[in-house]
Order: C-alpha cells, then sequence, then structure tokens
C-alpha cells in the first residue's frame, strides 16, 4: 500500500477549526464544551485514519472540512441518543423491559413532577412536626390490599429477595424446589441471590415433581427457611407435581419455619379477566399462610420500579432494622408514583393504570385505530411507503403472562427502496424514537402500547421516513 501523500494530511481539518464552525456551536449546547473537544479530536484521528487507509476519496481542505464537521454533527448525534429518552413503543409488548417496563398512570406521573421532584415529607410527619416513617402511606395501603399485618418498600425485587434471604436465613439453609431455580431477565438468578445472601440452598424434588415429603426429609437443625418462587416466563407442562402454599405453609409452622414467597410479577387483584389467571394475587399467598412475600411493582402493579415486601409484623420489623434495608429503601420519586398507583389500586381504579388499559384494548379498537392511522397516511404521506392492516397478537411481557398474546391489528410497513432494516433504524432516529419489531421481513408496529396522544408524533414519523 503506498504513502498517502504529505499535503493530504496537511489538509485534515483543525481541532480549532471544528469547533469555530456554527455546527460545533449548536453541538457545544448538547453535550457541553469539554466533551465536544473530545469528540472533534476522535473525528481528526478518523479522517487521518482513513486517509492513510486510502479509504477517503477526497482529500481537498474543504473536502476534509465538511466531512469533518459531518463526522462531528453524526457523533454528537450518538451522544445525545445515549442518554435518556422518551420513545414511543409500538412493540405490543406492554411490560417492555428494555423500555421501562410499565409507564406511570397520570396521577404518578403528576405526584413524581409536583410532590416529590423538590422538598417532600418523606421522612416528616405533618401532624407532629417530627421525623415520619419513609414510604408510611404506601405501606399501609400494601397491607390494606394484601391482607398482611405490614409492608416494606425496597428498590427492586432482587433487592427485597436478598433481604429476606440475608435476615432470615443466612447463617443456616434455605429449601427451595429444583423446578424454581429460575433465571428472570438475564440478571436475576435465584442461586445467585441465595449465595450472596449467605444462606445455603438446599434443593429438593426434580425439575418437574417435588413432592411435600421432599421438602419435610430436608429439614434439619440448620434450615431457617422454605421459599417458593414463582416461574415468572418459565413453565413445564405436562407431568408435574408440587405441593400448593398452604400445604407448604403447613409444614413449615408445623416445624417452626417461616414460609418465603417470591411472587415475581404478583397481582394485588384477581386479573383473570385479562387472562392473567395465571399469575399470583398477593392477598391469597397471604390467606393461603405464607409468612412474607415479595412482588415487583413496576409489573402487574403498574407503577414504577420497586420491590415490595408483604407480611408478618415481626418479619417485616426485622427486615426494617437490618443495615441492608437503608442500603435497598426506595427513594422519595418511586414512592411518590408507588403510592399514587396504590391509591388506583384501593380505589378500584385499575383503568387509570396503563398497562390494564392496555390489557383491556379490545382486538376491534386497535383494528379501528389502526385502519384510520392508515388512512391518514394516505392523504398525507407520499408513495413510496406503504402500510397496511395486518392481524397478530401482543404480549404481556416483563416476564409476567407467558402463554398470554392478546389479539391485535398490526400496521405493517413495506418501503419501495428500503429494506425492513433501514425502515426500523430510521423509526429509531425519529424524534422522538418510534421503537418497532420486524417479523417476517416486515415492520410491524402494534397501536396497543402507542397511546392516542402519541399518534400525530408516530404520523411525523413516517412521514419523514416516506419523504
Amino acid at each position: 500500500m503506498s504513502k498517502p501523500a504529505t499535503g493530504s494530511l496537511r489538509a485534515i481539518p483543525s481541532v480549532d477549526q471544528l469547533l469555530r464552525s456554527g455546527e460545533a456551536v449548536q453541538l457545544r449546547k448538547a453535550v457541553g464544551g469539554q466533551r465536544l473537544t473530545e469528540i472533534v479530536r476522535e473525528v481528526t484521528d478518523q479522517i487521518r485514519a482513513q486517509i492513510e487507509s486510502g479509504s477517503l476519496r477526497e482529500s481537498s481542505r474543504e473536502a476534509l472540512l465538511a466531512e469533518g464537521i459531518q463526522l462531528m454533527q453524526q457523533a454528537g448525534a450518538r451522544e445525545v441518543l445515549r442518554g435518556f429518552s422518551r420513545v414511543i413503543n409500538a412493540t405490543g409488548v406492554i411490560l417492555h423491559t428494555n423500555l421501562g417496563r410499565a409507564p406511570l398512570s397520570a396521577a404518578a406521573r403528576a405526584a413524581v413532577a409536583k410532590e416529590a421532584a423538590g422538598y417532600c415529607t418523606i421522612e416528616y410527619d405533618l401532624s407532629t412536626g417530627e421525623r415520619g416513617k419513609r414510604g408510611g402511606r404506601a405501606e399501609e395501603l400494601l397491607v390494606q390490599l394484601s391482607g398482611a399485618e405490614a409492608a416494606l418498600i425496597v428498590n427492586n425485587c432482587a433487592s427485597a429477595a436478598l433481604l429476606i434471604l440475608t435476615v432470615l436465613a443466612h447463617d443456616g439453609e434455605t429449601i427451595v424446589s429444583r423446578g424454581e431455580l429460575v433465571e428472570i431477565g438475564g440478571d436475576f438468578r435465584v442461586p445467585d441471590v441465595m449465595s450472596n445472601s449467605g444462606t445455603r440452598m438446599i434443593e429438593v424434588g426434580t425439575t418437574n415433581r417435588t413432592r411435600l415429603e421432599d421438602y419435610r426429609l430436608a429439614i434439619n437443625k440448620n434450615t431457617r427457611l422454605i421459599m417458593r418462587v414463582h416461574p415468572s416466563n418459565y413453565r413445564i407442562v405436562g407431568f408435574t407435581t408440587s405441593p400448593d402454599l398452604a400445604t407448604l405453609s403447613s409444614l413449615a409452622h408445623e416445624v417452626g419455619l417461616f414460609l418465603y414467597e417470591d411472587a415475581g410479577s404478583g397481582a394485588l387483584t384477581n386479573l383473570a379477566k385479562y387472562g392473567l389467571d395465571d399469575e399470583p394475587v398477593i392477598s391469597d399467598s397471604i390467606a393461603a399462610g405464607a409468612d412474607v412475600v415479595s412482588f415487583s411493582g413496576d409489573k402487574l402493579l403498574g407503577g414504577p420500579q420497586a420491590g415490595l415486601i408483604v407480611g408478618r409484623s415481626e418479619i417485616i420489623e426485622r427486615l426494617r432494622r437490618s443495615p441492608l434495608y437503608r442500603a435497598l429503601r426506595a427513594d422519595k420519586l418511586c414512592l411518590a408514583a408507588l403510592e399514587a398507583t396504590l391509591e388506583a389500586h384501593r380505589r378500584g381504579a385499575l383503568e387509570e393504570i396503563p398497562t390494564f388499559h392496555m390489557l383491556g384494548l379490545s382486538a376491534d379498537a386497535i383494528d379501528a385505530r389502526a385502519r384510520n392511522l392508515v388512512q391518514r397516511l394516505e392523504e398525507i404521506v407520499p408513495s413510496g411507503l406503504n402500510a397496511t392492516v395486518v392481524s397478530g397478537h401482543s404480549a404481556v411481557g416483563g416476564g409476567s403472562g407467558p402463554n398470554v398474546h392478546p389479539p391485535t391489528s398490526l400496521l405493517a410497513l413495506a418501503h419501495k427502496t428500503l429494506t425492513a432494516n433501514e425502515i426500523e433504524s430510521k423509526l429509531r432516529a425519529a424524534s422522538p424514537p418510534v421503537i418497532a419489531r420486524i417479523a417476517d421481513g416486515r415492520v410491524l408496529l402494534d397501536l396497543r402500547t402507542v397511546e392516542i396522544s402519541e399518534e400525530s408524533d408516530l404520523i411525523t414519523a413516517l412521514k419523514s421516513l416516506a419523504s
């Protein structure tokens, strides 16, 4: 390979020259002066490497300056996209883990912005003027809704499991069925949480069959806890056996042990009308004799990320007194959103919570919206982009209801010159980004997870795609 001409290297724009450009002035407002300088240095190094490799055809000063500005703008755009950004979820996955799971209700958003964003009564009692209990109102609501004696709130469900196992069983053994040693979302492994808590995991039964006698035979003087884990998005079908919670509770209490249920998604009310009759109802678990139950706040509760713990008062107070609780407790923004969400549950106003509104949408209602959107697109979008309505299925997501796939209508997008991957990429680059899915070589948009107020933004993104 021949050496690049020295003149070409001398034509590379200087860092100062790029920083003085009008485009850099605009980028500086978004990324800051220090980061912009780092980006520009990376750009000049990139141009130098392209010249030396022979991959850059144009080498005049004007061409290299234009190349440098373009690379700088692209790098700046990537920098901005790396931060938090509101997106339009058009995947049809209601509890989309990568997109923040349950969207907050209007009341929860208002509570965060108006009540908790500034100074607030997170640990202050207005009636006495003295220190109050963190999350006291939310805990009261959890007690009312679950039928438990007491409640505690930490920052996520894995934290709840870690706290419970550490406090109740770190100096002994915890018995769990082999069929419940699940991994959820790639981050939560039951054996790993047990190991980090200091308890020794005792597996009983087989993957598909665990009998009450298996638990009984494993109990010894070192046993501290019997744990039951809801499998979330993992199911064993066919020849299966496991004792129900009430039977397991009777055994635990017979020998003086606590029974802990990690309910995963959990539900505060029976969700059979949404097809979610396989998810544990927390009040049923308490009534069946579970001493402590943990579940998530951002799944079938429809609230913020949180680990919710309900159970016997003596257990909850032991958890509260643990130094680990202080490290895992929820912050004021979470508690404000959670309290507003729980208030909606207490009033029986589930339709105010977006998760339940989306779950309750009929296929006919979504089909009507999809066809209306196609008609609006045909009126304003130039030829080149084709949108048709096809039948399909949505998903609950978040490890909840793995066998529940509500019927829906999908917008299937095709373009004369763009591939499906290119369409999907351009939608992600829109403002706000539109997150779609690809199946069978088509880009699919599911309006179940798109708010009506977001449709104008969606049309704008599709219009720019067409042009």
